[in-house]
């Protein structure tokens, strides 16, 4: 190689790294700027990520409970005096006068039974009544004559003792079947079932010819059932939560689902005053005014039981987030952001629960809050505060 060829050579590199330097240079840039525009991007979606994860939500005050609540509790109709009749002699069903739906007052003849055993067994004891009286006439006859007797010393002291003692066995023996006469006479007058009371007949379970027996004193052997119906009772099993909250002269609304429209008012009676360890329910009496018969005794109700107000708070139930530890609430606080606090229920009205602990009333609470909300996660407000 000679010396022109290899200055040549030398003359060329120079500008090859030149180039080669400039495409580095351009190269670097190039991913600079790429890097720079992917930080922006990389911020931007973070600063939207950030926007968009922030829940949009309304926002409640707690109230208190000032207003008189109510609780729903099933119940079952009856008559105000309802009672099955049955028949206190034996016999056959001779004739019934009254059917169900017949308005009866009190004595009221129902039915009328025919008793032949019963006849018989008072046609003997009469009998056996005379043949007692006949008895001791005698034996009143021999004490009068030995006593005379024994004022002449004719008889002794003994005799005349045995005379007076066959005596007073007779008049026992007459004072005993006198008592069996008038068992059986009583017996005879239960021929005629009777009205104990002024009332409806709901039930007739017997007919002509039917053997009765007065021993059957299930309710499938009753003859008859009467009610009173101008007035109803009602009984509801109040639960124990409640039960404190319930008074004598309260009046109750009682609705019949196959009359939704109508609203009947009725008036505690009675309670009675003690839970009950098996239902822990107490007892409740209700009257009920059925002068317009629309009730029917046996229908299926519902009452509404009115509750004196606590003075607690009151919140929406669809405010309580229910998870592992229990009942909490989802609190806004004035930088809006959320704080997950436990509560303690009370009372459960359906759509509204009252709140023993937990909350108070500037706290903001939210309305349907979802199950990722966390404490610390920041929320909107969509709609001005309500109190």
């Amino acid at each position: 190689m000679n010396r022109t060829t290899i200055f040549k050579k030398f003359r060329v590199a120079p500008k090859l790294l030149i180039f080669v330097t400039v495409l580095v240079i351009l190269f670097l840039a190039i991913i600079a700027f790429l890097a720079l525009l992917k930080s922006k991007n990389f911020d931007q979606l973070k600063l939207n990520a950030q926007q968009q994860s922030l829940q949009y939500v309304t926002i409640i005050h707690p109230s208190i409970d000032i207003s008189d609540n109510k609780i729903e509790l099933p119940g079952s109709l009856q008559g105000f005096v309802e009672a099955p009749i049955y028949a206190r002699t034996n016999g056959y069903l001779l004739k019934w006068y009254k059917d169900i739906g017949s308005s009866v007052n009190k004595g009221d003849v129902l039915a009328v039974l025919d008793t032949p055993e019963v006849d018989q067994q008072l046609i003997q004891a009469e009998a056996s009544r005379s043949q007692a009286d006949t008895t001791m006439a005698l034996a009143l006859s021999s004490v009068t004559r030995w006593e005379q007797l024994r004022l002449r010393d004719v008889v002794s002291q003994q005799e005349l003792d045995e005379r007076r003692s066959a005596y007073d066995q007779s008049k026992a023996n007459v004072a005993a079947i006198t008592a069996e006469v008038q068992r059986l006479n009583e017996l005879v007058s239960f021929k005629k079932i009777v009205a104990p009371f002024q009332g409806k007949i709901t039930k007739r379970n017997i007919d002509v010819g039917d053997l009765i027996s007065s021993s059957s004193l299930d309710s499938a052997h009753a003859l008859f059932t009467l009610s009173q119906i101008e007035k109803l009772r009602l009984y509801v099993s109040v639960p124990q939560t409640y039960a404190e909250k319930i008074s004598v002269g309260q009046q109750v609304t009682v609705i019949q689902p196959e009359m939704p429209d109508r609203r009947f008012i009725g008036k505690i009676d009675r309670t009675a005053g003690a839970i009950d360890k098996d239902t822990r329910t107490m007892q409740v009496e209700v009257i009920l005014d059925n002068k317009s018969g629309n009730l029917f005794p046996g229908a299926y109700v519902k009452v509404l039981l009115p509750i004196k107000p606590s003075n607690k708070f009151i919140i929406p139930a669809n405010t309580i987030l229910f998870r592992a530890e229990g009942a909490s609430v989802a609190i806004v606080d004035d930088n809006n952001n959320v704080t997950i606090k436990s509560i303690k229920i009370g009372q459960d009205f359906g759509k509204k629960v009252e709140v023993v602990s937990g909350v108070t009333a500037e706290d903001r609470l939210v309305l349907n809050p979802s199950d990722s909300l966390e404490t610390g996660d920041r929320v909107i407000p969509i709609k001005p505060l309500v109190k």
